[in-house]
């Protein structure tokens, strides 16, 4: 459990930096540039020491505390919500209500994100902000009947339990619909591609527009981090977990993670950003009623099968 503790946060910085080099691969191709595999994993790094030793800049009756509180909440609640993802067979922890537990610290991240905008005292900033909680409110719900239901198909809400049901059969054959509204709330949980509203250009970076220096590389790791533990979750839900011939399970757990933020990061570069009207429609339009008869059809097969 000791050499757990230790392992999840470094395992995690590592597949930020993969995370990062993967987005400066793929944007460089989307361009039109060239960018080897030496130069993108060489520019995270770059990047990261110009934050670090870049000015801090403040702003006027800035609220130091309300930031630093923000950006620390949000790194903390991407590693909390790892810590219920089975990394092999067991995550660091199994708790019984493992779901519910993952689905809190998506809440924290909302205020987490608010604080960020809020701390700085600027108008951008906090139209960011605010974006992001109106974001969150339009994803949580159609997020919530799709994680709910790979828990229904399963009968339990611990995520082992999740795993083990999906022996025979991968829960993304039998729901496909809420995977799909799965990856896109995760892109959202972590204002990912399409849904980077809340640091959009046309508010000079929104929630961001007022951070610098060590602030921006911290606020940075925290979105990575996010989404990391966004699309690892996505793998015992949906996509069996470490079941999977010949390899280990942490090696089927990490190639399918890894294969989730290929396509999460491909999407980035494919789509525009969503205004944000347009993706409370389509969220309670579209997606709300999508998942509760996904749910309904999940719950007809469990109940035909007397349990799954």
């Amino acid at each position: 459990m000791s050499a757990a503790v230790v392992l999840l946060p470094v395992g995690m910085v590592v597949a930020v930096w993969i995370l990062a080099a993967l987005d400066v691969a793929v944007g460089a191709r989307s361009t039109g540039r060239r960018a080897g595999l030496r130069a993108a994993a060489i520019e995270p790094v770059r990047a990261t020491v110009r934050l670090m030793i870049g000015q801090r800049r403040t702003t006027l009756a800035a609220d130091g505390l309300l930031r630093w509180a923000g950006i620390v909440s949000l790194i903390v609640a991407a590693v909390l919500a790892a810590a219920v993802v089975p990394l092999g067979e067991r995550p660091l922890a199994d708790l019984s209500v493992g779901v519910v537990w993952f689905n809190a610290m998506e809440v924290v991240a909302w205020a987490a994100v608010w604080l960020v905008g809020w701390g700085p005292n600027g108008a951008l900033s906090l139209v960011g902000g605010y974006r992001f909680v109106a974001q969150g409110l339009s994803y949580e719900l159609p997020h919530m009947f799709a994680i709910i239901t790979a828990a229904l198909a399963a009968g339990s809400l611990r995520i082992t339990d999740i795993v083990d049901a999906q022996a025979g059969l991968w829960f993304v054959v039998l729901m496909p619909a809420a995977f799909v509204v799965y990856l896109l709330s995760a892109a959202a949980m972590a204002f990912w591609g399409p849904f980077d509203a809340s640091v959009a250009r046309d508010t000079a970076g929104g929630a961001a527009a007022e951070l610098s220096g060590v602030d921006r590389l911290l606020f940075a790791v925290g979105r990575r981090l996010l989404l990391v533990a966004a699309a690892a979750m996505a793998v015992p839900l949906f996509l069996g977990g470490g079941h999977g011939p010949w390899l280990p399970a942490w090696a089927w757990v990490g190639l399918k993670t890894a294969a989730v933020l290929m396509l999460l990061v491909w999407l980035r570069h494919r789509l525009p950003t969503i205004r944000m009207d347009r993706w409370t429609e389509i969220s309670w339009v579209v997606l709300v009623p999508l998942t509760i008869v996904q749910a309904l059809v999940v719950a007809l097969v469990v109940l035909a099968r007397g349990g799954m």
